[in-house]
């Protein structure tokens, strides 16, 4: 490492003492679980004073899921985990194609489980992902790194931007010290770590909760949800089956017998199951209803 790079990375807020903490390791149990859980607040707050940029974020996602293309996270270690990990909950919680949400993580599967020590340093590898996802002027891409520098992150998102699609970044280090050209830059600034430089803390916490924030939002805006339920489930195991007749119960208020033989009739499909009971019209019907509508179940019911 070159003395200019060792200044650089010490100069980052993640690499920063927290002052708080700096007898962390004289506390007892308690105090370090309630020194913890104080400086955790700052996740939440540091979340929502970038709702505006959150908000813009969701527009570009279903603008492009909406025309057929995809949001694709790219990240390395912790920050590319959490997107694994939310692109992994997409299709079973809201019934979408995988294909739809995805994640790119520097170092591939194993790092997923291991750390690959390195991987993340090589701004070409994260170019040539991008290429290998094939990624077009349709798709969102999503960086996410809690220090706003990392290089497999960076060539990603330049290459992205040479393929014509839209870019979007998700850090925790203040607006003012985050370089990078991108569409929608999303800066949480959650101050030093307890621990320091482990941004597996505060700064994986609000990275989280910004990425359900995008992906739950961006499907209630495509008609996955009606109410606050998730009414897209694809029934394809004995639970799920079971959760598509307690919503179609819980929305119209029919017996547990009614709400399986619709779902029958609707082949399954709880939207669709709905707008039968709701609407007092055949599954055809109902279908008809939901593609005029766009697949809001709101939206057919009107008809």
């Amino acid at each position: 490492m070159s003395k200019d790079l060792f200044e650089n990375l010490a100069k980052l807020p993640t690499e920063q003492r927290n002052p708080r903490s700096t007898n962390l390791d004289a506390l007892s149990v308690e105090d370090t679980l309630r020194l913890i859980n104080s400086e955790d607040q700052a996740a939440p707050q540091a979340v929502a004073s970038e709702i505006p940029h959150i908000a813009q974020a969701v527009e570009c996602v279903v603008d492009a899921l909406r025309a057929g293309g995809r949001l694709i996270y790219v990240g390395a270690g912790t920050s590319g985990r959490l997107g694994v990990l939310d692109a992994a909950e997409c299709s079973p919680t809201f019934g979408c194609n995988p294909e739809m949400v995805q994640a790119v993580l520097a170092g591939g599967r194993d790092a997923m489980f291991e750390a690959q020590e390195g991987c993340e340093d090589r701004p070409d590898d994260g170019a040539a992902a991008m290429q290998s996802a094939s990624v077009t002027a349709a798709d969102v891409v999503c960086g996410l790194s809690a220090s706003g520098r990392t290089p497999f992150v960076a060539g990603a998102l330049r290459e992205a931007r040479s393929l014509g699609a839209k870019t979007v970044y998700v850090t925790t280090v203040p607006r003012d010290e985050f370089k990078e050209t991108v569409d929608v830059a999303i800066c949480a600034a959650v101050g030093p770590e307890v621990l320091t430089g482990s941004t597996r803390m505060k700064s994986g916490t609000a990275q989280k909760l910004i990425l359900n924030m995008i992906t739950t939002t961006a499907m209630v805006r495509l008609g996955k949800v009606y109410e606050n339920l998730m009414v897209d489930v694809q029934a394809n195991n004995e639970k799920l089956r079971e959760r598509a007749k307690r919503i179609v119960m819980t929305v119209t208020g029919v017996s547990y017998h009614d709400a399986q033989q619709t779902l029958d009739a609707a082949d399954g499909h709880v939207k669709t199951a709905l707008i039968m009971l709701l609407a007092g019209v055949d599954a055809p019907e109902a279908h008809a209803r939901l593609e005029q509508a766009d697949g809001f179940v709101r939206g057919a019911l009107r008809m």
